[in-house]
């Protein structure tokens, strides 16, 4: 199974912090909030894995991350995203670096304080479809969120204003090589982009779509709010130790 990273996106919610920089360049605690999306996946026994940026610092990662070597990689794979399409549109620059693998998908400021290697293999043995993990939260009219009947997601509604259950699809995502083709089908949102809740939804529809819960605190970091509860989090409790 292969990593993606999704870092791109000119995070406006953060400004005039990102006025001079990305925003997975920010700190939290005491690392740049990139590492941890990496961590995870280095902790989960991924190796191979992609970075997506975008705007106008993308040369910043390169010269933060390098290769890799701190993450105890041996290389590190990077593709620039040209504009703001979307989470989906972002993903399908990733198809040749996946070559027909799995992969696990993660947003770039997203914080999580456990491990997701139980997940990752059980979408190893799942072999086709897509996983996503769930995360009961206080405000899931930002997030995606499942509409459930028993252990089943019948949709995901996007950042609903009337949210039809307390979980938030966090992001964290796992799919089969198919993924890109679906990519190919969709057409943008009312917000102009290419929607991973679309994607997800298309799983959804061919019944090869399963979920977990994800264990321990999970934040994403994309708001001024957001981004001070996750240097709270990580400085109380820690998150994604470096389990090499």
């Amino acid at each position: 199974m292969k990593g993606v990273v999704l870092a791109g996106g000119l995070g406006t919610r953060l400004m005039p912090l990102t006025k001079v920089t990305n925003k997975h360049l920010l700190p939290i605690y005491d690392r740049p909030m990139i590492y941890y999306p990496i961590q995870a996946l280095v902790n989960a026994g991924i190796r191979d894995i992609m970075l997506v940026t975008g705007g106008n610092n993308a040369g910043d990662f390169l010269r933060l991350l390098g290769n890799g070597k701190e993450f105890g990689l041996r290389h590190l794979n990077y593709t620039y995203q040209e504009g703001e399409g979307g989470i989906a549109d972002a993903l399908r620059l990733a198809e040749h670096f996946a070559d027909g693998e799995a992969i696990c998908v993660i947003l770039g400021d997203n914080i999580i304080e456990g491990n997701i290697a139980i997940a990752a293999e059980a979408f190893r043995q799942q072999q086709i479809g897509a996983k996503i993990l769930l995360k009961e939260v206080k405000d899931p009219q930002r997030f995606g969120v499942p509409v459930l009947e028993g252990e089943r997601v019948l949709k995901i509604e996007e950042k609903p204003a009337h949210p039809r259950s307390a979980y938030a699809v966090t992001g964290l995502y796992f799919y089969d090589a198919q993924v890109f083709d679906i990519i190919k089908t969709l057409k943008p949102s009312g917000r102009g982009e290419l929607e991973i809740t679309d994607v997800n939804n298309a799983y959804i529809a061919a019944g090869t779509l399963t979920w977990d819960l994800l264990e321990g605190w999970w934040t994403d970091a994309g708001t001024i709010e957001s981004l001070h509860l996750a240097n709270q989090l990580v400085s109380q409790t820690g998150a994604n130790k470096l389990e090499r």
